[in-house]
């Protein structure tokens, strides 16, 4: 039984107030179970994503009260000290990647009788029409093996669920419920109910990508998958300077970035004006051209953002045919200014799945603000739809291509985002640190 934590929410004290009768140590600290997602698939890498795994798990813990985190067998338990916030753990380790589920364990005296009072007070108030118990006994010194704890602990919780009247029976193969004992050093935990958690690998663990990142809803989205699979990204913003004031996009690709940097902990956001590079390319380039030669130079100036960043890739929030710059053709002949990999996690996803996941990740409120987006400015009455390179490429004759991309590079500022203790901060890099920058690399 796999919930969510807005679903197991209500429940994630009950243990607190169980009958007084339950042999629970009393100043013993709650934990945490974790386990991982998909880890055990690494092979002979298996340590390195444990252990970027365990410092994800310490980093998102920062500030709250934690005694340790222990790896007895094939998961972590996070032992969190006397009065520490059950609930913000919780929605910490929610966010972390890499783990699959994560549990509130009741820690009880090593006892069989305590466990299955325990066991007892997790399971009562849960519907199931079967149900197993796994025992897993990681500290060998317990007398009991795991076979004679699962046996055991069954036949109460079998003999207690009938005496209740509920028409339950044992099922070891794929059961409504398991419940689960952990037997480490220190008390024994047990558990039935799992929470949901974030999945996919470990954060900083697959190397550096660059997110071209718009206001919209599909490149944070985009982000969020590629960071998912344990990259770690940086971003490059372009806006329209000649918005009213406070109708900029900044405040809204600042806010997404905000919403994005728990997954990862820290971040840079490369802001880049935009509107003077647009007005070169309307006034010397076809109109029906504008939409993708915006798109080009985009790439370019993001290229030199990711080599300031070391990053290998580029990310877009492109979906296949969704506006007339993403068909296929266009994508390809776009693609072909940029030197280095661009990847499209979305490419193949409609936009009812991508507004889900950004409901889901929180910058569906974000993006649905009013700003100035600086791509549909000068937009052309009718946009191309079967580019290729070579008609882009003879469009941008007329263009001074580098002078633009230096125009970019020198207008860009740059904000660094860093996740501490729970709460996101943000600093703007001095001008005079960019300007010195901008001399040596070229950004």
């Amino acid at each position: 039984m796999v919930e969510s934590f807005s679903r197991y929410k209500p429940l994630l004290y009950s243990f607190v107030h169980a009958a007084s009768k339950l042999q629970f140590i009393k100043m013993t600290p709650p934990a945490i179970v974790v386990h991982y997602h998909e880890l055990w698939l690494k092979g002979g890498n298996r340590d390195f994503f444990l252990g970027k795994l365990l410092t994800a798990l310490r980093r998102s813990l920062e500030g709250i009260s934690v005694v340790r985190i222990e790896k007895p067998g094939d998961r972590f338990v996070v032992r969190l000290a006397e009065g520490a916030p059950m609930e913000e753990a919780s929605a910490r380790i929610e966010r972390v990647f890499g783990v699959a589920y994560y549990a509130i364990a009741r820690p009880v005296e090593r006892s069989l009788e305590a466990i299955a009072e325990a066991a007892w007070e997790e399971i009562r108030g849960l519907e199931f029409r079967t149900f197993a118990v796994r025992a897993k006994r990681s500290d060998k010194s317990f007398p009991h093996p795991s076979m004679e704890i699962e046996s055991e602990v069954g036949r109460v919780l079998l003999e207690k669920l009938r005496a209740d009247g509920r028409d339950v029976r044992v099922k070891l193969n794929n059961p409504d419920l398991a419940c689960h004992i952990e037997i480490t050093p220190g008390p024994a935990l047990v558990y039935a109910r799992k929470i949901r958690g974030a999945g996919g690998l470990p954060a900083n663990t697959a190397g550096r990508i660059t997110c071209l990142l718009s206001g919209g809803f599909d490149s944070a989205v985009a982000a969020y998958h590629m960071m998912k699979r344990g990259a770690h990204l940086s971003f490059a913003h372009f806006y329209g300077t000649g918005a009213e004031p406070g109708d900029s996009s900044l405040h809204v690709a600042r806010n997404l970035v905000r919403q994005l940097v728990p997954y990862q902990f820290q971040t840079r956001l490369y802001c880049i004006p935009f509107e003077g590079i647009q007005r070169e390319i309307v006034r010397y380039a076809p109109e029906n051209f504008r939409i993708l030669l915006y798109r080009r130079m985009m790439l370019r100036i993001a290229e030199i953002v990711a080599k300031r960043e070391r990053a290998l890739a580029l990310v877009t929030g492109d979906s296949l045919g969704q506006v007339a710059s993403q068909t296929l053709r266009n994508l390809v002949a776009v693609e072909k200014a940029a030197s280095l990999p661009v990847f499209r996690p979305l490419i193949g996803a409609d936009k009812i799945e991508i507004l889900d996941t950004a409901r889901k990740i929180g910058t569906y409120g974000i993006s649905s603000e009013p700003f100035h987006d600086c791509c549909p400015v000068f937009l052309p009455r009718v946009p191309a739809l079967h580019a290729d390179a070579c008609e882009l490429e003879a469009a941008e004759e007329k263009l001074d291509v580098q002078a633009l991309i230096d125009k970019g590079v020198r207008g860009a500022s740059i904000e660094s985002f860093q996740y501490e203790s729970g709460a996101v901060t943000s600093k703007e890099q001095s001008r005079r640190g960019a300007e010195a920058r901008t001399a040596a690399t070229g950004l």
